[in-house]
């Protein structure tokens, strides 16, 4: 197992960091419904870290509680060294972390160009009149957006859909889009739910290809949730392994394919 304390370098040469997420004995319920129960891992600086289980296993809802859409009844999230008060999805996006969804959501008559621009929300400080007018500080703001955006359309190799209204796209070419709108808001971690859920093989490999140049061009952290374990052992540094909202492994790649827990969860073995 890897030193908690320490970064490490990977197999292909890649810098991996110390940790810049915790989550510390989380647990989360709903009603009488254990989603989560006492699970603790962390997210290191520069690494992929893949969330995976069977479904049901508590996997979107871990998701959920990094980007605060749930808040744990029990448990702390620590990020940068600094324990994480409860906060609203929106404060979270503050501190730099951004998501993709499992059910893609995006404006579906709005062009890519403007869904990509969404994600430059929270960069745009100008107000309602000096955005009325469009100038001055608004101008900039719009300019400078705009720069970044087309920078993102141009990596994710999506400029001959720009102008097209996102309704009208085929379903890989959607999720890019939602990838792209994340990518959008510079994130230093960036989570995507099952990005690469309804996928063909080739669009599978498309997107693998994209994640792995966001990861390395721009140094983001990425922390992955995917059902497709093919994908998860080539694209991920380490994995922590969840099961009836437990977690049942976590380590490398190799670790995991080799943890017996982790087998039986995935062959169905019966629980005592």
């Amino acid at each position: 197992m890897l030193d908690a304390s320490e970064g490490f370098t990977t197999e292909d040469g890649r810098k991996i960091g110390g940790v810049v997420m915790e989550m510390k004995h989380i647990t989360l319920r709903f009603g009488g419904v254990v989603a989560i129960q006492d699970i603790s891992f962390d997210i290191r600086q520069g690494e992929v870290r893949a969330i995976i289980g069977p479904n049901g296993a508590g996997k979107s809802s871990m998701l959920n509680v990094i980007s605060g859409f749930y808040n744990p009844q029990q448990g702390e999230v620590w990020y940068k060294g600094a324990l994480r008060p409860p906060m609203k999805p929106y404060q979270v996006a503050r501190q730099g972390i951004a998501r993709t969804f499992q059910n893609i959501a995006l404006f579906e008559g709005m062009s890519v160009l403007d869904n990509v621009m969404t994600g430059r929300i929270r960069q745009m400080n100008a107000g309602l009149l000096a955005q009325a007018i469009w100038k001055g500080k608004a101008e900039r703001e719009e300019v400078e957006n705009r720069e970044v955006v087309e920078k993102v359309i141009d990596f994710l190799e999506i400029q001959h859909i720009r102008k097209t209204p996102v309704g009208r796209l085929p379903y890989g070419l959607k999720k890019r889009v939602e990838l792209a709108r994340a990518l959008a808001a510079e994130p230093s971690i960036l989570l995507l739910d099952e990005p690469m859920a309804g996928m063909n093989v080739e669009e599978k490999e498309d997107m693998s290809r994209f994640i792995l140049d966001v990861n390395d061009e721009f140094g983001t952290t990425i922390a992955l949730i995917e059902h497709d374990m093919g994908v998860v052992m080539d694209l991920s540094d380490r994995v922590v392994v969840m099961d009836y909202g437990k977690k049942i492994g976590d380590g490398t790649p190799d670790e995991v394919r080799n943890n017996q827990a982790v087998i039986d969860a995935y062959l169905g073995v019966a629980h005592d």
